[in-house]
C-alpha cells in the first residue's frame, strides 16, 4: 500500500470512529453523523481511486451517498430485515430524509475543499501523483 492510500485509510477509520461517537453524544446534532458519513465515503472512494481528480472523487462519493439515501425509499422485506442489523443500520440507514441529502452535500463539499487546499499549498499532488 502506498503512502497516500495509507493516509486515506487512517483518515477513513478515524472518521468511522468519530461518526460512531457522534451518535453516542447527546448534545451532537444528528446531522453531524450524516456529514461525517459523506466524509468517510469520500475517503473510501479516494482509497480506491487514489490517482483520480478530486472532482471525480467528489462526484462519485456524493452519488454513492445519494444512492444509499434514496435506497431507503425501497421497503422490500429482505432489505428491511437487513436494516435491522448493526451493519444495515450504519451502512444503509433507516429512512429517507431530505436533511440527510443536505448533510451529505455539506460533508462532501467540506472534504473536497479541504483536500483541494491541502493539495494546493503542500504540493502533495506532485509528490503522490494526485490530481486536483
Amino acid at each position: 500500500m502506498n503512502k497516500v492510500r495509507a493516509l486515506y485509510l487512517i483518515l477513513f477509520l478515524s472518521i468511522i470512529f468519530l461518526g460512531i461517537i457522534s451518535r453516542k453524544i447527546s448534545f451532537a446534532p444528528l446531522w453531524i453523523g450524516d456529514f461525517l458519513y459523506a466524509v468517510m465515503i469520500y475517503f473510501l472512494v479516494r482509497i480506491v481511486f487514489s490517482t483520480k481528480k478530486a472532482t471525480y472523487i467528489f462526484i462519485l462519493s456524493l452519488a454513492i451517498c445519494y444512492g444509499i439515501e434514496f435506497l431507503q425509499l425501497y421497503q422490500a422485506p429482505w432489505i428491511i430485515e437487513l436494516r435491522q442489523t448493526l451493519f444495515g443500520r450504519y451502512v444503509l440507514g433507516q429512512g429517507f430524509l431530505w436533511s440527510d441529502i443536505i448533510a451529505y452535500t455539506g460533508g462532501g463539499l467540506f472534504v473536497f475543499y479541504i483536500e483541494k487546499i491541502i493539495l494546493k499549498y503542500n504540493n502533495y499532488e506532485t509528490r503522490f501523483r494526485i490530481k486536483q
